[in-house]
């Protein structure tokens, strides 16, 4: 019989985190502090952050240890599959074979759970009660309620607006595993009382909800803040991702020849890519592709220069492809990519060319989606659609060459809460929406000018 999945063992799943850092082609630009425009140190980020993760993000180890506790937890889960998408490549009729990594099989449904219960175990040791945090789509709130319930801690989301009532079923998720949820921006912050007066309307953003939940942290000592995306220490805890995906393919006796995933804050695809990285940077023929909504197209054609990290400007500068901290996204229903910006150390290899980006409107998206639904089986979530369409055309032009190219993506997180989406793309209501170069330029005439020294 062929061979549809590479299992590992537990004994077999990986029991460190692998950082990239130390294998940069250069060193990372630091962050800045928002007032100084000087490099912030452990001091700056200790309100907000137990010391352990703030070492993480600083780190030039190439190792770092998971704990007991951490992996014991991964164990529900971990290690998730490798599957051979054999019948997606029989409907495409092409010489590609198509492998996809299955991180919806954690308890929360997506790739989160990785970072979450690793961030909630840190602050649990450090005597925090509480972590505050945002999400966009969901995913990244419904992991650390689950990880915050596992270590009897409080919880409590702040949910970009618009997916607070597009997607109904995340927060019961949430609700259920103990957190309480707001729909961002709300009167509970200074923060959220300034947008909201300036624009009473909005959508939200994840840059204001990540605005309320750093004041929220940051104004209640026993409370921390918890970040799904973006920062070093986050993009490390899903390294376990690609470390098992390296190990699956040494046992099915394959080479990757094209890696994909899609793009928010950059945590599912940097888990994913970054232990392949070294080998691509020693020579390897090896193409890596980060894939976007054209709605939110922080990579293709946002800046690399200094941003805030929210809208209101409480976060450090971090220099990253950023769209403009006040960029307000359309309301798309990939919610987990709508962020303004990007992981510093993803967009660090998109500027030297190691990992190359690319951008699709929502209706090929939802089209590559149904027809892995159809073949697969498994109803993917919006944003790993996105992956799942750029693998689909990567396998078309194999076709077209016949080279039996091995693509292998990574299936970021289920869409079983995403069938709203569905309907509007069956009924037709979907837009193919691309962001208008004005409203680009003005968001980029926003970025902070660095203090001088």
């Amino acid at each position: 019989m062929d061979t549809y999945k590479i299992l590992l063992s537990e004994s077999e799943m990986p029991q460190e985190w692998y950082n990239i850092i130390p294998d940069l082609p250069r060193p990372l630009p630091p962050y800045l502090h928002p007032a100084t425009g000087e490099p912030v140190g452990p001091q700056d980020l200790a309100p907000i952050f137990p010391m352990e993760l703030i070492l993480q993000e600083v780190s030039q180890e190439r190792w770092i240890p998971i704990p007991d506790e951490v992996l014991r937890i991964y164990q529900l889960w971990r290690p998730s599959p490798l599957h051979r998408a054999r019948r997606l490549e029989a409907a495409l009729k092409t010489p590609a074979r198509i492998y996809y990594k299955n991180e919806a099989v954690s308890p929360a449904g997506s790739h989160k759970p990785n970072t979450a219960v690793a961030q909630a175990y840190y602050n649990k040791a450090a005597g925090i009660k509480r972590l505050a945090t945002e999400t966009g789509a969901g995913q990244w709130g419904c992991a650390l309620a689950l990880a915050c319930n596992f270590f009897g801690l409080e919880c409590t989301v702040y949910m970009v607006k618009v997916s607070y009532y597009q997607k109904p079923y995340r927060r019961s998720l949430m609700h259920i595993w103990g957190a309480d949820v707001y729909p961002s921006p709300t009167d509970r912050t200074a923060a959220g009382r300034k947008i909201l007066a300036q624009t009473p309307d909005t959508s939200g953003s994840l840059g204001m909800a990540i605005s309320e939940a750093v004041e929220d942290a940051a104004t209640h000592p026993d409370t921390n803040y918890a970040l799904g995306s973006v920062l070093n220490h986050v993009m490390l805890h899903q390294t376990i991702v690609g470390l098992e995906t390296k190990k699956q393919l040494d046992l099915a006796g394959e080479q990757p020849d094209v890696l994909i995933g899609c793009v928010g804050g950059g945590s599912n695809f940097a888990g994913f890519c970054f232990p392949f990285v070294p080998e691509k940077l020693k020579g390897r023929d090896l193409r890596i592709i980060a894939v976007e909504p054209t709605a939110c197209p922080t990579l293709t054609r946002g800046a690399y220069a200094y941003d805030f990290g929210d809208t209101v400007g409480l976060t450090p500068m971090i220099m990253m492809h950023t769209l403009g901290h006040s960029f307000v996204p359309p309301g798309i229903h990939a919610g987990g990519l709508r962020y303004h910006g990007d992981a510093p150390l993803l967009c660090l290899l998109v500027h030297e060319g190691v990992i190359e980006a690319r951008a699709y409107p929502q209706n090929p998206v939802f089209d590559a989606a149904r027809l892995f639904a159809q073949t697969e089986g498994i109803v993917p979530a919006p944003e790993t659609a996105h992956a799942i369409k750029a693998a689909v055309d990567e396998a078309a032009r194999c076709k077209e060459t016949g080279e039996a190219k091995v693509i292998v993506l990574n299936f970021s997180g289920h869409g079983h809460f995403d069938l709203a989406a569905y309907d509007a793309y069956l009924e037709k209501k979907l837009e193919d929406y691309e962001f208008p170069e004005e409203l680009l330029k003005k968001a980029l005439e926003d970025l902070p000018q660095i203090p001088k020294k």
